[in-house]
């Protein structure tokens, strides 16, 4: 009988198997990454294609074309789209990013034949209607003017565009520039970006060659879209460092967001400064909830972070707390940060750090699909499957003293930009 009054045995995380995907190139030159894993008959493809010929005077295109491709094509309204994937089962999604676009569906490995059709005609013959365009105006207007009531929103949005200024990763938009798009624009961006060298294609799933022979029928020959273009490559000036305050005087709570533009993926100390960034405010289980939260009672939930671009990464402290204790909560964040630049860390904490990090990497690779994604993390940063076995590596065996180098290296509190929404 099982002895439930023994806590079992903790291990930590030795090995972790990664999937590598199958390179193969559609007729039309088309990059295709497969990871063939899972027993059910269900795949996913993505098309993925990089932002391109960013300019201030638009800054939305790109958001704009990702969210109204699939509403109306040559042949097809928006509700018959719907209505053609739904038959099938199928799921169709885009998403918008600051480096890349995608669009993604979800199908039964018998329907693939019917469905990719649907999907070569939303990315080769999108006309973005003009009643739709306006819907998604008046839309997103709203959604911006109820957004910009919350401080959190209001924080995140200042901190954007201190440090990164008028570029995709800062651009500080605002109601009008919703206003402003036309038709036109979109429809240019849409030929620009959307067609096959500008593509890669990353699919998971059970996904043999008869259906591949099905993606390179569909996709591999020749689309409509060869506008020229030129993919985004951003520089920064210097961010702006010190205190933003915006009053809010009705304000309950304080949003506050701090940090610096720093490292992404491709640096070499991107791995050890995740570990620093864990220990700091990257789980439940963090300095920052231990003080903010839990001791002090300020908030109900405060979280740091580091986020990789691919012409910037930085990081950042994020929290929402009570008007009254505001100016208490930005002097705790600072205690903290400087008792990891003057004491080393207890080795008890360390490693339950190290366990949670590891087990988070384990947990994360579910299923064919989750592989797919650790795959373009490497793959948009010029990497190798190297990267996640240094990251393995330096999570075991980083030590606490270049822990407290690191913080002294990145965590510089006096080169922050400091963002307070509410009353101090």
């Amino acid at each position: 009988m099982l002895d439930r009054t023994l806590i079992p045995e903790s291990k930590q995380v030795n090995e972790i198997n990664f999937i590598a995907p199958k390179k193969q190139e559609l007729d039309n030159g088309i990059k295709v990454f497969t990871i063939n894993a899972g027993r059910q008959e269900l795949v996913r493809i993505e098309l993925v294609f990089e932002n391109v010929n960013w300019t201030e005077a638009h800054p939305l295109q790109a958001i704009a074309v990702s969210h109204l491709i699939n509403n109306g094509t040559k042949m097809l309204t928006a509700r018959e789209i719907a209505d053609k994937v739904d038959y099938y089962g199928a799921f169709l999604q885009t998403d918008y990013g600051a480096d890349q676009s995608s669009i993604k569906v979800y199908t039964l490995n018998k329907h693939l034949e019917a469905v990719l059709p649907i999907l070569w005609s939303v990315l080769n013959e999108s006309i973005f209607p003009q009643h739709e365009l306006d819907i998604f105006k008046q839309n997103q207007q709203q959604s911006l003017k109820v957004s910009l009531q919350k401080n959190d929103f209001i924080a995140r949005k200042n901190f954007a565009h201190a440090i990164f200024g008028n570029t995709a990763y800062g651009s500080n938009i605002e109601v009008e520039d919703y206003q402003a798009i036309e038709r036109e624009e979109l429809t240019g961006y849409f030929s620009a970006a959307y067609k096959p060298e500008n593509c890669t294609i990353f699919v998971a799933g059970k996904f043999e060659e008869s259906e591949f022979a099905i993606l390179n029928k569909t996709f591999g020959k020749e689309w409509s879209n060869s506008t020229p273009s030129a993919v985004n490559v951003f520089s920064f000036s210097s961010s702006v460092t010190g205190e933003i305050f915006i009053e809010r005087p009705d304000a309950i709570q304080s949003a506050i967001r701090m940090g610096l533009r720093s490292v992404n993926r491709t640096h070499a100390d991107f791995p050890a400064f995740q570990v620093l960034n864990c220990l700091l405010g990257g789980y439940f289980g963090s300095r920052l909830m231990a003080n903010i939260r839990e001791d002090k009672g300020y908030t109900y939930g405060i979280g740091s972070a580091i986020v990789s671009m691919k012409d910037a990464g930085y990081f950042f402290i994020a929290t929402e707390v009570g008007a009254d204790v505001c100016t208490s909560a930005l002097n705790e964040i600072e205690k903290e940060i400087d008792l990891l630049k003057t004491e080393l860390v207890p080795a008890e904490e360390l490693d339950l750090v190290r366990s949670y990090m590891l087990g988070s990497m384990l947990g994360s690779l579910e299923n064919a699909f989750s592989h797919a994604d650790k795959f373009k993390n490497i793959y948009f940063s010029g990497l190798s499957y190297d990267y996640y076995d240094n990251y393995i590596k330096t999570v075991k065996s980083i030590s606490a003293e270049e822990m407290m180098a690191l913080a002294n290296k990145y965590l510089n509190t006096a080169d922050f930009t400091k963002v307070i929404v509410g009353k101090k």
